[in-house]
C-alpha cells in the first residue's frame, strides 16, 4: 500500500484503485443533498419560530445555529471531494490527483465540534428539569460532546496508519458518548413529568430517534474496518456506505430531531393557552 501518511481511507482508495463513475458520484450527490437538506430546514426553523411560546424559542433559535453551521461546512466538504479525485479517460475511473488536497472528513468533525453542544442544549430549554440542575447538565452536555469530538478527530487521522492509535481514541471518544446517552435519557425522563400526552409521546419518540442516529456515527467512523482492513469494506464500497450513513445520521439528529423538539414546545405552548397569532411575540 502506497503512503499518505495519516490520510483518511477515502484517499488511499482513490490513489490505488480510483473510484467507478457511479461511486464517484454517488459520494457527490450525497454530500450535496446533506447541505442542500440543511439549508431547507434553516428556511422552517425560521419561519416556525414564533408558533411555540417565547420561553421554548431558543431552542429554534439553536436549530438555525446548527443549520448555518452544517450548511457551510457540509458545502465546504462537498467541494473538497470534488477538487480531490481527478477523472482518468483511459480507465473511466477517478483517482486522488497529483497535487491535489486531500479528501478530509475533518470538516464533519468541524461542523460537529460546533453543533453537537447545541444540539444537546437545545432539549434543555424545552422540557423542565425536575430534579437535575440545568447548569450542570448544561456543563455536562458541553463536555463530553467537545470530548467526544475532539477525541474522534484525533482518533480518525489514524484509522489507515495505525489501527492501535484509532481504537484507543476511538474508546475514550466512547466514553463520552456513552455519557451523554446517558443524560439524554436522564432528561427526557424528567421532561415527560406534567406535560401532556402527546408531548410525551413526542419525547418518547425523539428517544429512539436519538439512540439510532447517534449509533451510526461510530458505525461510519469503524467503516473501514468492518470486514478488515484492506478488505472487505476498505474500497469504494466503504466510501459511500460511509458518506451516506454520516449523512443519514446528520439529517436524523439535527434537522428531524430539532422539528420533534418543535412538536413537543408546540404541544406545550398549547396546553399552556398560547396560540400563534393571538398572543404577543
Amino acid at each position: 500500500m502506497e503512503t499518505l501518511g495519516n490520510a483518511t481511507f477515502e484517499n488511499y482508495v482513490g490513489l490505488e484503485n480510483g473510484y467507478s463513475e457511479m461511486a464517484y458520484q454517488m459520494v457527490a450527490h450525497i454530500l450535496t443533498l446533506g447541505y442542500a437538506v440543511m439549508l431547507a430546514a434553516l428556511l422552517y426553523f425560521v419561519l416556525t419560530i414564533n408558533y411555540v411560546a417565547p420561553r421554548f424559542r431558543i431552542s429554534s433559535v439553536l436549530s438555525v445555529v446548527v443549520m448555518v453551521s452544517a450548511f457551510l461546512l457540509l458545502y465546504a466538504q462537498a467541494g473538497n471531494w470534488t477538487s480531490s479525485f481527478i477523472f482518468d479517460q483511459e480507465t473511466g475511473r477517478y483517482f486522488l490527483g497529483e497535487g491535489q488536497d486531500l479528501f478530509n472528513n475533518g470538516y464533519r468533525y468541524l461542523n460537529w465540534l460546533i453543533d453537537v453542544p447545541m444540539l444537546l442544549f437545545q432539549i434543555l430549554f424545552v422540557v423542565s428539569l425536575t430534579k437535575s440542575k440545568f447548569s450542570s447538565i448544561r456543563n455536562q452536555f458541553w463536555f463530553s460532546g467537545t470530548g467526544m469530538i475532539i477525541t474522534g478527530y484525533i482518533g480518525q487521522f489514524y484509522e489507515v496508519t495505525n489501527f492501535l492509535t484509532f481504537a484507543i481514541w476511538g474508546a475514550i471518544s466512547t466514553v463520552f458518548f456513552i455519557h451523554i446517552l446517558w443524560l439524554m435519557k436522564k432528561v427526557i425522563d424528567e421532561g415527560k413529568e406534567g406535560i401532556p400526552e402527546a408531548a410525551q409521546n413526542t419525547l418518547n419518540t425523539i428517544w429512539i430517534l436519538f439512540l439510532v442516529s447517534w449509533m451510526l456515527y461510530p458505525g461510519a467512523y469503524l467503516m473501514p474496518h468492518l470486514a478488515g482492513i484492506e478488505g472487505g469494506f476498505f474500497n469504494e464500497t466503504g466510501v459511500v456506505a460511509r458518506q451516506i450513513t454520516y449523512t443519514i445520521a446528520d439529517v436524523c439528529s439535527k434537522v428531524i430531531y430539532g422539528v420533534l423538539l418543535t412538536v413537543v414546545a408546540q404541544h406545550i405552548s398549547k396546553a399552556e393557552g398560547y396560540v400563534y397569532g393571538e398572543a404577543k411575540s
